[in-house]
């Protein structure tokens, strides 16, 4: 009689057993069939950064045979930039795109790619975000900050756009200039006598429209493709420094996927960035010339311009070593901008 108890229940057990495991594989491939909506959004439309939304989104979706479904928000729609990237903190939206700059709140080191002159063209500035050394300083900030470092690709050297033409650096003295919300942007403009204001690009134009700024460090392929001459028609190439775009994902969306769409993911992110830049050197060309169509691009005399270089090069090195984990960041950026020139 026990004997055949013992066996009862050992047939009851390995009968629960076996439909435990076919629970456990049933809810395994509902979870491999659930779909992920992927919002990104981005403050710019039109350009590079908005382009590279696009691709990426493509890629995951084709990749991923429609688990993960792209959605695509340029031109601010999802919110002015610091809502942008406090959703994609608390996983409210999936990812932002845009300059690291704007990140600085959420760790310091974002700021690292504002030091001026230690790139020195398009060219260069491809093969500085094309090293895997770069790539991981970069990409690893803001990890434990609800932030997943996705892609960097370059955009291009910064230049000014004003209201009145900026032709020599003493017409910086006394100007309202909009930058990023970065130390080294602020200390160049000081260092070049002028005022720095820290302001989203959704704030640009009406503040040059109505005059609460004289100008604002931009990129020229935003001043074209939003049309920037209608309130100020004069860029100036100064190449202070040089602008880079990041892809950052919602690290809390990102961990919630299963372990194979998480490289799909990285994957194509890395593969989108490679894509952008060659896109981005032809791309940023063409809006040159668009803007040239409809104002005018100026170039500080050769002599200035060198003699500024060396006083902002000056000037992003000495913020650096205010901030030790900013000294560290900017001493491997000087070195990968070295070794790749």
């Amino acid at each position: 009689m026990r004997l055949m108890q013992r066996r009862v229940h050992a047939r009851t057990a390995a009968c629960g057993a076996f439909v435990l495991s076919l629970a456990i594989a049933f809810t395994a491939a509902r979870a491999d069939d659930k779909t992920y909506v992927m919002k990104l959004g981005t403050a710019t439309i039109n350009e590079s950064q908005h382009e590279w939304c696009k691709r990426f989104a493509a890629m995951v979706e084709k990749d991923s045979g429609g688990r993960i479904k792209g959605e695509v928000y340029p031109a601010s729609q999802l919110g002015a930039i610091p809502r942008e990237i406090e959703g994609v903190q608390f996983g409210a939206i999936q990812g932002y795109v845009g300059p690291p700059e704007f990140l600085v709140g959420i760790d310091e080191r974002y700021e690292v790619l504002s030091a001026p002159g230690l790139v020195t063209d398009m060219a260069h500035g491809v093969r500085v975000v094309g090293d895997p050394e770069l790539q991981k300083l970069m990409l690893g900030f803001g990890n434990d900050k609800g932030i997943h470092g996705a892609a960097l690709f370059v955009s291009q050297p910064s230049s000014v756009i004003a209201r009145s033409a900026i032709r020599h650096t003493a017409d910086f003295k006394g100007r309202k200039l909009r930058v990023l919300a970065a130390d080294m942007q602020q200390a160049m403009i000081r260092s070049l006598g002028g005022s720095p204001v820290a302001m989203t690009l959704g704030d640009v134009l009406p503040a040059l429209q109505q005059g609460a700024i004289d100008g604002a460090v931009l990129a020229m392929t935003v001043d074209a493709t939003m049309h920037f001459w209608d309130a100020a028609k004069y860029v100036t190439e100064a190449n202070q420094t040089f602008i880079f775009s990041m892809a950052f994902l919602s690290k809390k969306w990102f961990d919630s996927l299963p372990m194979d769409l998480q490289t799909i993911v990285d994957a194509d992110a890395a593969k989108a960035a490679a894509e952008i830049n060659p896109w981005e050197v032809d791309f940023f060309t063409k809006q040159r010339q668009t803007w040239v169509e409809h104002g005018e691009v100026i170039s500080l005399p050769a002599d200035e311009q060198a003699e500024m270089m060396k006083t902002l090069v000056a000037v992003g090195a000495d913020v650096a070593k205010q901030k030790p984990r900013l000294q560290q960041a900017y001493d491997a950026f000087a070195a990968v901008a070295k070794r790749t020139k």
